[in-house]
């Protein structure tokens, strides 16, 4: 009998609400959503309850350090859908939920309300009402006053009229108690700055820079670089790792199993006696060097990223500090990676010390982070398990939420996008094997879909140290442009690996790797050789920083036109405020097609018209939009791009 009533007692506490199919979120609120700093976070459900009451609902939302909420009604729009949004300023990680309850006041006079529609006599529930005015609390003073006021007016005349004035349901809403009140549970939300979504990176090894034949570059070799470099319009420049480099196993010309006398090695075999990951490579100079480097990178608008490889070298400090770190073979060797990588060492991350080693890494990049360093590029971080990245992304940006890490894994689809859930602000991906009509709009459409583009942020890279794709080792000028403009244009965030913009294509026979790579020599270049496109980049970037609707990427739509070679797709700003649409040729032949535009419009004063002009953002000719779209003619060879800002 006991049983049974505690039983009952149990079903009745229960929730007299359910909030259901909540927008956004991510694999049901276990992982974060992302959004950046200042960008309206725009939260949907459906709430009810039982019974035709007046149901009252809140989003409500903080700082996860923080204790006070903060909250914002939400708006029924029929069919017990309901929505309300916020705009967090700042970096850092939130949580978010909804409240509902019962509005007694307002329940009460929708009845009163319909009974006097009816005829009927309403002066019991006028008593019953100015009961539940009695019952206020915690209101404003204005709000307050006015609540006497109305209840001191139906005292003295009888009329249920000032019980029902609209200012009093306002008043009560807020005031009233809420004993039904339900909260769904604490969904997290990753707020980034607006780095995160939008930037245009240029990835160079450091060592190559120096304008003399044979000899190591150094960090004031990249100070020379600094201002071509943003005179191309980029805001980040890469480094791929600057640190000492391992002899044991050092690798040769070509990822030769063996070093020649004096040979370089890869930058990513990681440690020497002279250090680890918290080091400076001798060659490259001082950290006073590197200072100097991180401020002529500020005084011409870049930020300065560093590849982190949780890897090392045979020769890394830790293995004789910490042997407790790596894993041994029965002869006492280190276990080193397998195939293409034996000058590397991968940690064991589930050590007896796997708390001095997590720390040990997450330090390195503190280092780097006090330094100046605000974005790293992960490298190698599918050997890691998803705890250790889980930990490090969320002791960082705890300590500080302005850094940005960018996931750039070759990995298999599902654990990118695993990684990318942990909280990478960025991640790599398949842009460089996409390279036809129907797999470039599967691609993008897959990235741009809910849930992905809500947790998923593609960096577009045209080529990497590891991979020159087959489209461009032929050399071609339209190629590299075509591909370029893809990547600046799809993508609020692209990049590409120098040597990119002086059409570099040498590939060792067969493979989609550059011949003679300086992952294991040094080379040297001359940045203004004829035949460069540099001009070109500058020309994308540009356009790119002035249309908002190229600085992200989860709004576009791609057009449909009849030509199996060239892709169109239309672009629209957060605010839409800013509309582009991008052709592109994806061939070399000269296209001429139909480019319908009837259903894209533009915003003008906050209502939404069709589009009446293109204006090609590269010449500032404009041209007008008859029978609902425009023909148009490309060659690829003069240039394989058309870019257009939309008016109404």
């Amino acid at each position: 009998m006991n049983k049974t009533i505690q039983t009952v007692e149990s079903a009745a506490a229960g929730s007299a609400f359910l909030i259901e199919d909540i927008y956004p979120l991510i694999d049901s609120g276990r992982f974060a959503v992302k959004r950046i700093a200042g960008e309206r976070v725009e939260v949907w459900a459906d709430i009810y309850r039982d019974g035709d009451a007046v149901v009252g609902a809140a989003l409500i939302w903080r700082q996860e350090q923080n204790r006070e909420w903060q909250s914002e009604p939400m708006i029924h729009h029929g069919n017990d859908r309901w929505s309300a949004a916020f705009t967090p300023v700042e970096p850092g990680q939130y949580v978010y939920a909804i409240e509902a309850w019962t509005d007694e006041f307002a329940t009460w006079s929708h009845g009163v309300a319909r009974k006097q529609r009816m005829g009927a006599d309403v002066s019991l529930d006028a008593i019953e009402g100015a009961g539940l005015l009695t019952k206020a609390h915690g209101a404003p003073q204005d709000a307050a006053t006015f609540i006497v006021k109305q209840c001191e007016d139906y005292l003295q005349t009888g009329d249920v009229a000032p019980l029902l004035a609209a200012e009093l349901g306002n008043a009560m809403a807020e005031s009233q108690s809420r004993p039904d009140l339900t909260r769904s549970q604490l969904f997290p939300l990753t707020v980034d700055r607006d780095k995160a979504r939008f930037g245009a990176w240029y990835q160079m090894m450091p060592r190559s820079q120096s304008q003399v034949a044979g000899q190591h570059g150094t960090l004031r070799d990249c100070i020379a670089r600094v201002p071509d470099i943003a005179a191309m319009g980029f805001d980040v420049l890469y480094f791929t790792p600057i640190h000492p480099i391992g002899r044991t196993r050092r690798k040769g010309l070509n990822n030769a199993p063996v070093a020649t006398e004096g040979g370089p090695g890869s930058p990513y075999a990681i440690g020497s006696p002279e250090g680890g990951h918290d080091a400076l490579h001798p060659e490259l100079g001082t950290i006073e060097d590197f200072r100097a480097l991180v401020a002529t990178c500020l005084e011409y608008g870049l930020e300065l990223a560093l590849d982190f490889a949780v890897q090392c070298s045979p020769d890394h400090p830790w293995l004789t500090q910490h042997p407790e770190w790596f894993k041994w073979r029965p002869d006492r060797s280190v276990r080193t990676a397998d195939g293409l990588y034996s000058d590397i060492v991968i940690p064991d991350f589930a050590s007896v010390d796997r708390a001095g080693l997590w720390n040990a890494f997450r330090d390195a990049m503190l280092f780097w982070i006090d330094h100046g360093v605000t974005i790293f590029a992960i490298d190698n971080h599918d050997t890691a398990p998803f705890p250790f990245w889980d930990w490090l992304i969320r002791d960082i940006r705890r300590r500080h939420p302005e850094v940005i890490l960018f996931s750039k894994t070759f990995a298999r689809p599902k654990l990118m996008k695993g990684l990318a859930k942990l909280g990478f602000a960025q991640s790599f991906s398949y842009f460089p094997w996409r390279t036809t009509k129907w797999e470039l709009e599967q691609y993008l459409g897959e990235l741009t879909r809910y849930p992905e583009r809500d947790f998923y942020r593609p960096n577009l890279f045209v080529n990497t140290p590891d991979l020159l794709p087959y489209h461009l080792q032929s050399g071609e000028a339209w190629a590299f442009k075509s591909r370029v403009a893809l990547a600046a244009t799809l993508s609020g965030s692209y990049g590409i690996y120098s040597g990119f913009e002086l059409l570099e294509h040498e590939a060792i026979p067969g493979r989609e790797e550059y011949l003679d790579s300086e992952k294991y020599q040094i080379r040297q270049r001359d940045w203004d050789r004829s035949g460069n496109i540099k001009s070109y980049i500058a020309v994308l970037n540009r356009i790119r920083n002035d249309n908002a609707a190229l600085q992200q990427t989860a709004n576009l739509r791609f057009i449909g036109i009849e030509d199996s070679e060239t892709i169109a797709f239309v672009k629209e700003a957060t605010d839409l405020a800013n509309t582009v649409v991008i052709v592109i040729a994806l061939s070399r032949h000269v296209r001429e097609f139909w480019l319908p535009l009837g259903d894209v419009t533009v915003d003008a004063g906050g209502q939404r018209h069709h589009v009446t002009t293109l204006e090609n953002l590269l010449t500032g000719e404009q041209s007008r939009i008859e029978w609902g779209g425009i023909r148009l003619r490309i060659d690829p060879d003069r240039d394989p791009a058309l870019l257009f800002r939309c008016l109404a």
